[in-house]
């Protein structure tokens, strides 16, 4: 047995097998799988997953700008001001190589 919570959309916000809370609804329908860009909805008797057009629109806005995550974890393992001096006192461009190689690796898009 499940105990459903769900607002006034029919959307599961969450379920209990343990105790009924109050204003739960009571089941034995079976929980569908379902992706991170779907809800679950209360329909009559049953659980169904749909497509949650919030869901898709944050995960497409995540996915746009992971790669600015990306870079800057490893930007920020970089030791840049040392990098930076060397090449100074060393004439060399270890530091820009250094870029260009995580901004090849983890390209805008």
């Amino acid at each position: 047995m499940k105990y459903l919570t769900i607002d006034s959309d029919n959307k599961i916000l969450g379920w209990n097998e343990d105790a009924r809370v109050e204003g739960c609804i009571e089941t034995d329908s079976v929980i569908p799988e379902y992706t991170d860009t779907q809800s679950l909805y209360w329909e009559g008797e049953t659980v169904v997953a749909k497509d949650d057009d919030e869901k898709i629109t944050i995960k497409a806005e995540r996915m746009a700008t992971q790669y600015a995550r990306s870079r800057k974890a490893e930007y920020d393992a970089l030791n840049q001001l040392e990098l930076i001096s060397d090449d100074a006192i060393n004439g060399t461009t270890t530091h820009k190589d250094a870029i260009v190689a995580i901004k090849t690796k983890y390209p805008k898009g």
